[in-house]
């Protein structure tokens, strides 16, 4: 063989071959091993749509696909209303839970932990815990919680979750964006590499939206050592600044 067909070789095995570090963990039943640290970074927290900088707020290109929320007149006028009163309406200021997707896209980290029969979602945002439980269907509803009821399902390599059951409390964003008790969500948890996945979002509200629309956004894997969750105690923050809020000045 001659050197010139040795080196062929050699490089069409390398373009066929994952780079090093780079092929997706798979568990024992052969689905992608999610389990891990993640984390969005991006400033969807503040405002899924694209924003300008302000006092404490960083700039955003927007996770919305096509950069619209198909709001209803009615909805469009309350969502600028949670707007102008945003640091009183939004209930994560108030330490509720944040809903989905925002749980997501809120910028805190959230541990992954998968087995085949159910997935679990830890966030640090207070200790907020989601259970995805696999190929079951939902309760009958209605049913009105804070993180809505998650039922997963594997699609080739991805994870599909739909997540029905929801109350009316939550919102996408620090910015208003908000939703009706008939949000549903479908998410999607596609593995790119081992430390990322591509995350999508599909929302339909036909109370609130005139039409379905997505957002989307890379979800990066904590690789510091010994990353962990740590501390959020919301509860403890909000009682601490009422406290202070009270105090004679």
């Amino acid at each position: 063989m001659t050197r010139t067909v040795i080196v062929a070789v050699a490089l069409v095995a390398l373009a066929a071959a994952p780079a090093a570090g780079q092929s997706v963990p798979r568990g024992p039943d052969g689905k992608p091993d999610l389990s891990g640290i993640w984390q969005a970074i991006n400033a969807a927290g503040w405002n899924i749509l694209p924003h300008h900088a302000e006092p404490d707020v960083p700039a955003g290109l927007g996770v919305v696909d096509g950069n619209e929320i198909p709001y209803t007149p009615e909805a469009a006028a309350r969502q600028r209303a949670n707007y102008a009163n945003r640091a009183t309406l939004d209930p994560v200021n108030k330490c509720y839970l944040p809903g989905v997707p925002r749980a997501t896209s809120m910028g805190l980290p959230f541990q992954i932990v998968q087995t085949p029969n159910q997935v679990t979602i830890l966030y640090e945002y207070a200790h907020a815990v989601r259970n995805i439980f696999m190929n079951s269907p939902h309760p009958k509803g209605p049913i009105e919680w804070w993180m809505g009821d998650s039922r997963g399902r594997w699609e080739g390599d991805t994870l599909v979750v739909d997540v029905v059951h929801f109350n009316d409390q939550t919102w996408f964003d620090k910015a208003g964006n908000h939703h009706s008790e008939q949000l549903h969500v479908v998410e999607r948890y596609t593995p790119i590499d081992r430390d990322h996945l591509q995350y999508e979002a599909a929302i339909e509200d036909p109370k609130v939206f005139t039409r379905p629309w997505k957002m989307s956004m890379p979800l990066y894997r904590r690789i510091e050592r010994n990353m962990q969750l740590l501390e959020y105690e919301c509860a403890a923050f909000d009682e601490a600044f009422r406290t202070r809020a009270a105090e004679p000045r």
